[in-house]
């Protein structure tokens, strides 16, 4: 897991987790309505820009994490344009018909899904957790309980997955692992789920009980350790952004519906 933080950082990294978010959601939206191939293509563009230079990620990296983002557009593209229904033939063998219409439609499903991909991958990659909630508390006012809640639960993902390698460790010394079948996969869910499921629910009570123990309420006004707020950053991207809707809406009148 520590490899994955090993990264550059970049002003992408640095903009408001809010915002981010926030005009994340908005393309998403959009982009589920958008009709014109030529559109969802220069968007995918943009992102992918976005991606590729601004996520500190090496290269090596950043493929690896596109390649099965890349077989869901095959995949889907494949199936509408083999698939589909349309006027324009061009190739007919069987079950196959591909068709002037269902090849764009096809490349048109194919290229959202990948913009989907590619927004998730690039805020994943580029915010924080803990900015998010701490964005989220001072400049959305989310209720404190709730946010601290979900960090807790974010901070025991690394310990859960440390615990399950030391009881797989343990279990591949003492000779445990040889037993096959599907008695053998239920055998193994009931040993690693129960040590899981129990720590995890004493970790939870300790940590519950530390915040009683500090007074902790999430209806007073509280004083935060990390500030988070607006910079020029958050302007150069959310210009970016912009930039990208008009020249689409641009590409659209010079292509044509």
């Amino acid at each position: 897991m520590r490899e994955w933080e090993l990264v550059k950082e970049t002003w992408l990294h640095r903009v408001n987790p809010s915002l981010k978010l926030g005009m994340s959601l908005l393309l998403c939206i959009a982009a589920m309505f958008v009709r014109n191939l030529e559109i969802m293509a220069f968007i995918g563009s943009g992102l992918l820009v976005l991606f590729l230079l601004f996520t500190g990620q090496p290269l090596k990296r950043i493929l690896l994490l596109l390649i099965p983002f890349c077989a869901i557009f095959v995949s889907t593209a494949s199936a509408m344009i083999m698939f589909g229904k349309g006027e324009t033939l061009w190739f007919e063998w069987g079950l196959i018909r591909i068709t002037e219409e269902s090849f764009l439609r096809g490349m048109l499903i194919g290229l959202r899904a990948l913009v989907f991909a590619v927004l998730g991958l690039t805020f994943a990659l580029t915010t924080r957790p803990v900015n998010l909630f701490y964005s989220l508390m001072q400049q959305l006012r989310l209720d404190p309980k709730y946010a601290y809640s979900f960090m807790a639960a974010l901070r025991l993902i690394p310990i859960m997955t440390e615990e399950f390698e030391t009881i797989r460790n343990a279990r591949k010394v003492r000779g445990s692992e040889k037993v096959k079948g599907l008695q053998g996969i239920l055998f193994r869910m009931k040993v690693y789920t129960i040590p899981l499921l129990s720590g995890s629910i004493r970790r939870a009570h300790r940590i519950a009980v530390a915040m009683e123990a500090k007074r902790f309420s999430g209806n007073e006004s509280r004083t935060y350790y990390y500030k988070i707020g607006f910079s020029g950053n958050d302007f150069v991207f959310l210009a970016y952004m912009l930039m990208l809707a008009v020249i689409s809406y641009g590409v659209n009148g010079l292509f044509g519906n």
